[in-house]
């Protein structure tokens, strides 16, 4: 069985080590408040573009600033282990900025990998992961699944 490394601090060793082991490195991001089948879906997607997938996961107070007070439904932490118990998953880390730049700076990842209907070029990430040589993949959204949607139906029930 594998294990996930949940790194609290610096990544850069890390990182450092798998390059030297020619290891391709994937990264993405989000929030991952109440993780659902769509998740799922694009976590193991974004890891069969390489051979390591690094998730960066919205801390607390970032999510709040993006997504409301009432928001995020899930602590980090458990967030974290939630995500780290996915057999696509190889690191998790947290991510205390609105973009995932400065990570992608540090990560430098051969592919960074977002979800939805995103455009490459409209990413606020998109000019910072080509100036580092990598390049960024879009993963069409699992239809029927937001966490957004998953709430509003919880709300529907509590009525």
């Amino acid at each position: 069985m594998k294990e996930t490394k949940i790194i609290q601090s610096n990544i850069t060793k890390e990182i450092k080590n798998l390059k030297n082991h020619k290891k391709k490195i994937i990264f993405t991001n989000g929030c991952f408040d109440l993780v659902h089948p769509g998740h799922i879906h694009y976590l193991k997607k974004a890891k069969t573009f390489g051979d390591i997938l690094i998730v960066a996961i919205n801390s607390d107070k970032s999510i709040k600033k993006l997504k409301g007070i009432n928001r995020p439904i899930i602590s980090w932490k458990d967030r974290a282990e939630i995500i780290a118990a996915l057999e696509s998953v190889d690191y998790v880390i947290k991510m205390d900025e609105d973009t995932p730049k400065n990570l992608i700076k540090k990560i430098k990842p051969h592919i960074h990998v977002k979800g939805g209907d995103y455009k490459r070029k409209e990413l606020p990430e998109y000019q910072t992961v080509v100036n580092l040589g990598g390049k960024v993949k879009i993963i069409p959204v699992l239809k029927g699944y937001s966490t957004s949607n998953i709430i509003s139906k919880i709300n529907r029930v509590k009525k």
